[in-house]
């Protein structure tokens, strides 16, 4: 994705403080504590006045729970390789969240979407593979449902693909009406 730094900017907090023991708890939190990094940023720098005046701030989260057990971004390549070999064959359910900013007025306003992926079984050449391109150690779960080499063992999502690829469309599209 190709962006400029004024349209896009990093939260850049350490999700790993953050704690909830429901995911649709967990991936609001962080959501608010990414939007809440942002605005502070953008109010220690004159750009802030300027932007406000027509900008909406989204941000956004996503986890998989497998098994009633949150997962986030795995911490090694071994993490990962245990996350994959856990779909194999079975399924897992993506919680994500949108919240949106209205960096105007300060009004917010977030909610959540589930979707559950079912797998089939993933062949250990292909975890290999998935696990040497390195990205996923980068998304929640470690799996791409996106990915060249992942789709082709995805046997139905229950829900939508927008939820499970991190943004739902129509829950982020009501979410910027509400703030504006």
């Amino acid at each position: 994705m190709s962006t400029n730094s004024s349209a896009f900017t990093s939260a850049d907090i350490d999700e790993k403080v953050i704690r909830r023991e429901k995911p649709a708890d967990l991936v609001m939190a962080l959501a608010e504590a990414k939007a809440d990094a942002i605005v502070s940023r953008l109010k220690s720098t004159a750009q802030f006045e300027v932007e406000a005046h027509s900008t909406l701030l989204i941000t956004a989260d996503t986890v998989v729970v497998y098994e009633g057990i949150i997962r986030e971004k795995p911490s090694s390549k071994e993490e990962a390789r245990e996350f994959i070999k856990g779909y194999s064959g079975g399924q897992a359910e993506v919680v994500g969240s949108v919240l949106v900013t209205n960096l105007k007025t300060g009004k917010r306003k977030g909610g959540w979407d589930r979707a559950e992926v079912y797998f089939y079984n993933i062949p250990d050449e292909v975890i290999d593979s998935l696990i040497n391109e390195g990205f996923t150690l980068n998304v929640a779960g470690g799996l791409m449902l996106e990915h060249p080499m992942t789709l082709p063992f995805v046997e139905a999502v229950v829900g939508t693909t927008d939820t499970v690829m991190g943004l739902p469309k129509a829950l982020t599209e009501k979410c910027i009406l509400e703030a504006l």
